[in-house]
């Protein structure tokens, strides 16, 4: 096959087959969420696929909404999902499409399936259909209701539809085989009868399709030349290929990939939905949760989910992705495009005792070594400032090379400084200041000739910094596998945030929320939309440290 330079995958394969054999000639894909939740990480990776394959292939893409559970659905589903879409990269031109528009059409496929006798009205309850529909070792059991006659069940699905009958007494079920090894062919349930609000449909309807019925029908009916599901849909596959070849209407394809597994977290939409519902975080755009709003709230660029999608690939196999790997990929794009600031997020006052009271200046500072064209800004610089905590020991260990009484130290791009003293809290014994000389022939820390400086510290000016919330979060769980021991609400980390006083440099209240940054030997963090001028608030995105790279460094 010719080298296109596109990524290669199974399914690309597949695409690229279909189409130099002319079985396709314009690549239609489709990304069809369900309403009932924010999308995760686990739906980048299918939007990615699907929108990718589209763009690739000189296709199209749908955003269809499969909205036939109303209990459980809602328009601020809809209008998040959009918007995480969008924000991604991704572009539907137009095609929105809602399973609820097609009701109508629905309906009367359902009906032309009766009167093929090739569906039914039963009268079993939900839990009856599930006694009788057997296991994998026994064969199912037919409905009493299985034999009625076409008029009779043409005569009750109509007045489903009026209302007659209360929620859950009837449904209309497919004609299939009680005795398929496939469960899923044990004549599923195709409608049933559910008094719910429709965000979109209103009150039109009591009646709503299953998943599996509507879903393939929507395919057919959109033209979607490769239906991409993940794993679990490939034993609907038969349901799905037995009601286009019943309708006789055009036959979509559907093929399915290994859904994404990432470890310290879940992405069962019912879970996370009771982690918002519960209170154990914020809401559904927490920058803990797994959700693509909360990781562009927590800084995540769109770009990084992009290429994290990328790398972890498209295969058939079930397996679990390192999130370390996720983090990888946002440092990677973080460390070209963030401008550096300088903050402090557990201040220790620093006096430099030699240097004059009265005296202010400026000093030069790099917005990103990364990038040349990112320029320069001005730090105010003074006698006194602010260091981080541990940046001073009074009693180092080895290979300390930052502050302790006698060593010098390179005060980032000001001067080089010699710790001379220390004092401490009389009431708690803690350090609570730190005295310094400089050396002025130092300044933008450059050392004298013949002199080694091994340690560089950060630290902002006490005149002019400004007061702001840093947000440090960690795994929202304390498992690598959150399941484990049966209770992932047990598994949750009770330290995954804290919030920190903080004092960073001036030039930070040019900032908007959503901006990126590194807070230089911190980490890169995010602004996020709590911010006020007054009171900046940011996020930390993730830690400087690259657990990933060290990973494959190790091989």
């Amino acid at each position: 096959m010719e080298d296109t330079g596109r990524p290669r995958d199974f399914i690309r394969d597949i695409v690229a087959t279909d189409i130099e054999s002319g079985r396709c000639k314009v690549v239609k894909t489709r990304f069809p969420p369900e309403p009932n939740g924010y999308l995760h990480i686990g739906h980048a990776k299918s939007i990615c696929l699907n929108f990718g394959i589209a763009k690739e292939f000189g296709g199209t893409c749908n955003l269809r909404f499969d909205d036939t559970n109303p209990s459980k659905e809602d328009m601020e589903y809809v209008e998040s999902i959009k918007r995480d879409v969008r924000w991604l990269g991704f572009d539907w031109e137009g095609r929105e499409f809602h399973a609820a528009d097609y009701f109508e059409r629905l309906y009367q496929f359902a009906v032309e399936l009766i009167k093929k006798g090739r569906a039914y009205v039963c009268d079993l309850s939900a839990e009856e259909v599930s006694a009788t529909r057997g296991s994998l070792t026994e064969a199912g059991r037919n409905s009493p209701f299985r034999e009625r006659s076409v008029e009779e069940n043409l005569d009750l699905f109509a007045r489903m539809r009026a209302g007659e009958f209360p929620d859950g007494s009837r449904t209309l079920r497919a004609r299939i085989d009680m005795s398929s090894p496939n469960i899923n062919m044990r004549d599923p349930v195709m409608y049933r009868i559910m008094r719910e609000h429709h965000y979109r449909s209103g009150d039109a309807w009591c009646i709503y399709p299953t998943y599996d019925y509507a879903h393939c029908i929507s395919d057919s009916m959109e033209g979607i030349t490769h239906s991409i599901c993940t794993l679990e849909f490939e034993i609907h596959r038969p349901l799905y290929d037995w009601f286009l070849e019943q309708l006789g209407i055009y036959r979509s394809r559907q093929f399915e990939f290994a859904r994404l597994n990432l470890s310290w977290t879940v992405m069962s939409k019912r879970k996370l939905l009771s982690l918002v519902k519960d209170g154990h975080v914020s809401g559904w755009d927490d920058p803990r949760m797994p959700t693509i709003s909360g990781m562009r709230r927590r800084g995540y660029p769109a770009e990084a989910i992009r290429n994290f999608c990328a790398q972890i690939g498209v295969t058939k196999y079930d397996g679990i992705t390192d999130f370390a790997l996720l983090e990888h990929c946002v440092r990677d794009v973080l460390n070209a495009v963030a401008p550096r600031f300088m903050a402090v997020l557990d201040p220790l006052k620093l006096t430099i005792v030699n240097y004059p009271e009265d005296r202010r200046e400026t000093l030069d500072a790099v917005n990103n070594p990364e990038n040349p064209q990112a320029g320069s800004r001005q730090v105010p610089f003074g006698r006194t400032l602010f260091i981080e905590r541990d940046d001073f020991c009074e009693n180092p260990p080895k290979k300390y090379f930052r502050l302790f009484p006698g060593n010098e130290v390179r005060l980032r791009y000001a001067y080089i400084v010699k710790c001379v003293d220390f004092a401490k809290d009389p009431a708690t014994g803690r350090i609570s200041e730190v005295f310094c000389e400089y050396l002025p022939e130092t300044r933008g820390g450059n050392a004298p000739e013949g002199r080694k400086i091994k340690g560089t510290i950060h630290w902002v000016a006490a005149s002019s910094c400004v007061e702001c919330e840093a947000r440090l979060y960690e795994r929202l769980f304390t498992k690598e596998d959150p399941e484990e021991g049966g209770d992932f609400i047990a598994n949750i980390n009770p330290a995954s945030l804290e919030v920190r006083k903080a004092f960073a440099e001036p030039a930070v209240l040019s900032l908007k929320p959503d901006d990126k940054i590194q807070f230089e030997r911190t980490g890169y963090f995010s602004v996020d939309q709590d911010s006020t001028p007054r009171r900046p608030v940011f996020n930390r995105t993730v830690t400087l440290k690259d657990s990933w790279s060290r990973l494959v460094a190790k091989g």
